[in-house]
């Protein structure tokens, strides 16, 4: 078997994706979904930019998936006025999502990546102490196939 062939290389690149999801905590997987989030929303302003209209579409849809998920997440009953207001934000990034596809607007995906990397800096800067507090609560009060609410919301963050 030789390890140049790419195909082999992207399988090995899949395996570590995966267990790195596998392994990662509540928190780490909301900073992975919108590191995965800004990606696509920077694949879509390259194929816009470049007129390729399916592709663009097809990332900016896989970028408001993401978005939708993670909003789906969130625990409201326990977040209060900030898990509201980061439900308005996600609802807006998606509404934004979609007006930047029909209307090919690199304005609106640049908005998009901005209000992103400011949640995601948020997310950056959890210290450690609440990470692993959600963590093992979550641990301890969901069974392992349950998939935890939006980490963070329901400490107070």
């Amino acid at each position: 078997m030789t390890y140049s062939n790419p195909r082999h290389l992207q399988k090995y690149g899949d395996y570590d994706a995966k267990t790195d999801l596998m392994e990662a905590s509540p928190h780490r997987l909301v900073q992975m979904l919108l590191e995965g989030a800004l990606d696509k929303v920077a694949i879509a302003k390259g194929h816009m930019e470049r007129g390729h209209v399916a592709e663009k579409g097809r990332h900016i849809s896989w970028a408001i998936s993401i978005i939708d998920g993670l909003r789906t997440s969130i625990d409201k009953s326990a977040g209060g006025e900030i898990a509201q207001n980061l439900d308005s934000l996600y609802e807006y990034v998606g509404r934004r999502l979609l007006q930047a596809n029909v209307a090919d607007d690199v304005a609106a995906l640049d908005e998009v990546t901005s209000l992103l990397r400011e949640i995601k800096s948020a997310w950056d800067v959890i210290p450690d102490e609440m990470k692993g507090s959600r963590a093992k609560k979550v641990a301890v009060e969901q069974p392992a196939d349950e998939a935890p609410a939006h980490p963070g919301i329901s400490v107070g963050v």
